[in-house]
Parts: C-alpha cells; structure tokens; sequence
C-alpha cells in the first residue's frame, strides 16, 4: 500500500496516529465526563462540547496563518504537539473546577490548531513532486489510516483505565448511575427504588446501607478514572512528539520554494488594510444576524468564518479566486456533513448509554473487549491473506493468522458468561476499526474504476459521501422506531425494556464510516489540489474551520436530545446531508473544473 510512496508519507502517519489516539482517548469520554464530573444536563454538556471541537477545528486557521507567514510548517507543528501534551497533562489532574477543565479544553483546542492543518498541508506537499502527483488521494486515505488507527485503540484505553479504577474501589461501571447519584445528591430523585437496586448491583463490598455516601463515592471515582484515561492520552502525544523530533526530516521544507512563489505576487497583492476591515465588517454583521435568530456564541462561531471567506476571497489574485470560490463552496457542504457526523461523540453516545442494551451474550461479546476483538480482526485479515493474489508464504501466514484468530475468537466465546456488560464509550471504537478495514477496499474499488477510466472526480466522491451519510442515520432512525424517547423518562434511567442490541448501532457507524471515507480524505486532497500555493496552510485551515462550525452545529443533537422523538432527531441529519448532496451535485461542473 505504501508503495512508490515518498517516506515523509509514513512520519506523517505515525506522528497523526500517537496524536489521534490521545485525541479519541479523550473524545470517547469528554461528553460523559462532564457530566459525571459536574452533573451537568445533555444539553450544556453538548454545548461545551461542541464548543471544544469547534475550537479544535477553528484555531486551525491560526495555525495555518502562522505556518503561511513564516515558511515554517515544520516548526508550528513542533510547538502544536507540545502545546496538546500540556493540554492533556492538565485534563489528567482529578479534582480540579469546571473551569479549570474548560481552560485545559482551550490549551488542547490550541495546541490542535498549530498542529492538524499544517500537517494535513505538509503532507500535500510531499505531492507536489510530479513523480508522487498521481498518488495523492490515495496518500491522503493511507494518511486518514493513521488517525484511525489510534482512535480505534482509544476507547478501550481510556475504558479500561476507568473500569479497573472503578473495580479497585470496589465499584462496576454503569452508564445510568452518575445522573441518578447528582439528582440524588440535589435532592431530586423522589423515587429511590431504581437508584438502590442499580446501587447493589454495582457494589461489589456488599449492599448499600447509606445511598448519600454512595451517590458521592461513586462519582468521585467514576470522574477520577476518566482523569486518570485523560493521563494516557498525555503519554500518547509524548509518543507523537518522539516520533516527530526524530524523524521529521523526512518531511519536506517548502519555505525557500514557497518565499519565492509569493514573492512574485505580493507586489500585485498584497492584503491591505480595507481588506482586512472589510471582512471584519462583514465578520460583525454576520455575527450580529445570527445573533438575533439563535445566540451570540453560534453568531461568532459563523461570524469568524464569514471574515475568512470576505478576507480570503479579497485577497486573492484573479487567477486564483475560481479555485478559492470552488474550495469555499465545498466548505459550506462539509459543515453539514459533519454537524451530522460527529454526533457520533454526543447524541449517539447518549444513544449507546441510554439505549443500547447494557449486557450482551459471549459472541457479541467478541466486539466489546479488546483481546476478542483483536483476535477477531486477526482472522478476518488473515482471510484477506490467505485468498488474496499473494506470495504462497503470505498466504500460509494469512491461514494461520486465520486459524488462530478462530481458535482465541471460540476460546473467549467459551470463557464468556451468559451476559457480559458493555461500556457505551466502546462503540467509538467501530468507526475507527472500520476505517482501517474499509480503506483498503475502497482505495482497491477506486484504483480499478480509474484503471477502466469510471473513477469518480474527488468533487463526485464528496457528493456521494453525503448520500451515504444520509443513509447511516436511516439505519439509527429504524432502529428508534419503538423506543421511548428522552422527554417521556421523567428523569429515570431507561428500561430495559426500550433498549436495543448494539447491531443497529454498529451497523449505523458501518454505513457512516463508508461515508466517511468518500468525504473526509477526499475533502482534504482536493484542498491540496486547488488550493493556490501561497495559501496552502490557511486553506487547510479553512477547511478544518468549516469543519469547526459543522462542530459548533452539533448543539443541534443536544438540544433536541430531550425534546423530540428520536426518530425525529435523526431525521433532522438525514434531511441536513440530503440537502448538501443535492448542493454539491448542482455545482459539479464548476468543481471537476478547478480540479482538472
């Protein structure tokens, strides 16, 4: 898969992949923690949140204008990972304030700027080489792997951290427990009957005398074993940061070429002062508008990207503002993209705690700890192995891996009891796992399309990717159907009753990391592709800031989270990813251009 391929391609892997497991350590946990933590409801722990990716994704336009001024790519991404490392360093001390945490979010948020874009960006300029030029949509989905790679580990990690702090105070985990110990604690559960039966369960010292002191103990350690998962996502990006120092001059250094390049064009076009205060203007008056029909916060959030596309398009050349024009089209489409897609870290998360059910039987079991389900993937690639136009010797390796990952696959079946209970933050894993499964095939589904001369233009792909995507929260709204929702529990856990097996959940996220990867690696080779020379950086910046907004946006799922029927709330995403496809075909013509 590597093949033909500069080794600057693999640095960039395992330095994004140390960096994304750390990253989806945390993202798996953040939403649940703060409200373990601080008993905070679905909605303002969705508005936190949300706010945290939009700072993840929008503070990456910093990063790409400090990379684009100074030449220096190379350093910015150096001074990014150490910045996230202190970020994390301050998630993983337990027992600090709201805000506190919320500053931490800002530094990790900060250090992301620095380092996401400008790596995405020095990755596309190892395919400015007309030698590697033809490779690169297929770099930017080996690329997309690395980040995959890590967060499929990533749940487990910070899962396994929290349960064994949880079982060494001798506790289990359950998901329902922390709402009803705060509304214990805040004097508002009138019915203590379900609280003190789900107590009993989880206490492995034997029953529960006093539910006050339960209700306190089992917060305190619920919230520090999240603390102490933060603490591995630290030591992941001091992985990262190895990496990095050590092997980073495998990576190109674009300054002198790109000081050259804007050299000739600044004379002819150089940012000027009314450019700079015009897209201010149009910033504020985009701010101000939004502000009047929602909320100043979600106003700046579109304020900030309306100043970059008026200052963007000011500032550009003639030539180059067909490709500038054609970039900011796409980003608008992602926006919605994901809004939708990242409700995997919020509302379906809620949906896999609240309605998944919380025990399974010993083969679906295989999927929920990481030895099974490692021993399972091992079968599987052997199988691909074994049958595929290999060497004799790969395929007696893929028979055995087969054969062995079968053996341990029925050897945990056999060990497993009845009912096995499941986390909700594992189901972040599946994303993850299938993104390095499926980037293969579909890397192998598109190489032969282009070898018959049907590929699909990078622009195409995108508006299929939406379609897709619309598909996935099809399958999460049949799965809703007969469930009841949020807003009929009156402030009780959902009954075993109205849950459902983890297969609609996981069949969901199949469909939507399919979507995922028509979208997302895609998204970022045509950045790289049309974006002009001298803007390399900051629209890679662009892009992750209409990602922020897509992200700012997930406050819509929250916010509906308990007051619609389920069903309806994915609805509001199908018909969201509907409208962009719908969007992005009908300028088709113009994109394929620019493209070509």
């Amino acid at each position: 898969m590597l093949k033909n391929h500069p080794k600057g391609l693999l640095v960039a892997f395992f330095a994004n992949m140390g960096e994304r497991f750390g990253f989806y350590t945390m993202m798996a946990i953040l939403v649940l923690f703060l409200q373990v933590r601080f008993g905070l409801s679905e909605e303002v722990a969705g508005d936190y949140y949300s706010w945290f990716y939009f700072g993840i994704y929008a503070l990456a336009l910093i990063g790409g204008i400090l990379a684009d001024y100074s030449k220096k790519y190379k350093l910015v991404i150096l001074v990014g990972i150490v910045v996230m490392l202190t970020g994390y360093a301050m998630m993983a001390m337990p027992g600090v304030s709201l805000n506190i945490t919320l500053l931490s979010l800002f530094v990790i948020a900060l250090g992301n700027g620095l380092f996401k874009g400008n790596l995405q960006a020095v990755v596309g300029q190892l395919y400015d080489n007309e030698r590697y030029g033809k490779l690169r949509d297929s770099a930017f989905m080996i690329f997309y792997m690395g980040i995959n790679v890590g967060a499929f580990f990533a749940p487990f990690a910070a899962t396994g951290v929290r349960d064994w702090w949880l079982k060494t105070n001798g506790f289990l985990q359950d998901g329902s427990l922390p709402a009803l110990c705060h509304q214990m604690l805040d004097g508002k559960l009138t019915d203590t009957t379900q609280f003190a039966s789900l107590a009993n369960k989880v206490s492995l010292t034997g029953p529960v005398t006093d539910l006050n002191a339960f209700a306190t103990a089992y917060l305190d350690v619920f919230s520090r074993g999240y603390n102490y998962a933060f603490g591995i996502a630290a030591i992941a990006m001091v992985i990262s940061l190895l990496v990095y120092i050590f092997f980073n001059k495998h990576l190109p250094n674009k300054q002198e070429v790109v000081a050259e390049k804007i050299e000739k064009t600044s004379a002819e076009n150089k940012s000027s002062l009314i450019t700079i205060v015009v897209a201010l203007l149009v910033g504020g008056l985009v701010t101000f508008l939004v502000s009047l029909l929602k909320d100043y916060k979600t106003g700046m959030a579109i304020g900030l990207l309306g100043t970059f596309v008026t200052w963007i398009i000011m500032s550009s050349t003639k030539e180059e503002k067909a490709r500038v024009t054609s970039l900011i089209l796409v980003f608008f489409v992602v926006i919605f993209f994901w809004m939708s897609f990242h409700q995997n870290g919020l509302t379906l998360t809620f949906f896999a705690r609240d309605y998944i059910v919380k025990q399974v039987g010993p083969f679906t079991n295989i999927f929920f700890t990481l030895p099974s389900i490692l021993s399972f993937i091992a079968g599987i690639g052997g199988l691909f192995l074994a049958f595929g136009k290999n060497k004799l010797s790969n395929r007696l390796i893929g028979a055995a891996m087969t054969v062995s990952g079968a053996a341990l696959c029925y050897y945990f079946i056999s060990k497993s009891s009845s009912l096995n209970s499941i986390s909700p933050e594992v189901f972040q894993s599946f994303n993850p796992l299938f993104i390095v499964f499926l980037t293969p095939m579909v890397m192998g589904v598109f190489a032969w399309l282009n070898k018959i001369g049907k590929e699909p233009s990078t622009p195409r792909k995108i508006g299929i990717g939406m379609i897709i995507a619309a598909i996935g929260f099809l399958v999460v709204l049949v799965g809703s159907l007969s469930l009841l929702s949020p807003h009929d529990l009156n402030g009780q856990a959902v009954p075993d009753s109205s849950r459902v097996n983890p297969y609609w959940l996981i069949s969901s996220y199949l469909v939507l990391t399919i979507a995922e990867l028509f979208l997302s690696p895609m998204g970022l080779s045509f950045v790289s592709k049309v974006a002009p020379q001298r803007f390399q950086g900051l629209m890679q910046g662009g892009w992750l800031l209409a990602t922020a907004v897509g992200n700012k946006l997930l406050f819509v799922g929250s916010f509906f989270w308990g007051k619609l029927d389920l069903w309806q709330l994915w609805l509001i995403f199908i018909v969201c990813c509907l409208l962009s496809a719908s969007f992005i075909f009908s300028i088709m013509k113009r994109l394929e251009r620019v493209t070509n």
